[in-house]
């Protein structure tokens, strides 16, 4: 058999799986979680204003990781528009992407909305560094992120 043609065999039964694997990594879980934002309810900062815990019996599995949900109404929100509530850059911290292209766990509780998207920083400290020049971190971070999501 022509190893060509072996070769693009090979490369169309691995390009989902590949595919597959850059989306999963390009969300933040925990070490030994597949919690999104560590089990925290996306809808629930846009529709609260508030960081709520979400429960086990309103799960849903969206790139590789495990989102979690307080109602049924915040899971059938989050089904019908995942991109609107999940958070920019992986739930990775914002400042972190921007500032030193670098991936760093974001800390549910300490996030801001600019622009209806929702953005999570490491800690309290770092989110006074991203909030002095958020829409400079944010820019730089919107052309950093696509290399680290690929990481």
């Amino acid at each position: 058999m022509n190893m060509n043609v072996v070769s693009r065999a090979l490369l169309i039964l691995l390009l989902p799986l590949a595919i597959m694997q850059v989306a999963a990594e390009s969300i933040y879980t925990d070490f030994f979680s597949d919690k999104a934002v560590s089990g925290y309810d996306t809808v629930a900062y846009f529709t609260e204003d508030k960081a709520a815990k979400g429960k086990p019996e309103f799960k849903v599995e969206y790139l590789g990781a495990d989102w979690y949900f307080k109602s049924a109404k915040n899971k059938a929100l989050f089904e019908a528009d995942p991109d609107k509530y999940r958070p920019q850059y992986g739930g990775h911290c914002a400042w972190a992407v921007g500032a030193n292209n670098a991936k760093a766990k974001g800390d549910p509780k300490i996030w801001r909305i600019v622009d209806d998207k929702l953005y999570l920083n490491y800690n309290a400290n770092v989110q006074k560094k991203w909030l002095q020049d958020v829409p400079g971190f944010i820019e730089r971070a919107d052309k950093n992120w696509p290399a680290l999501a690929a990481e």
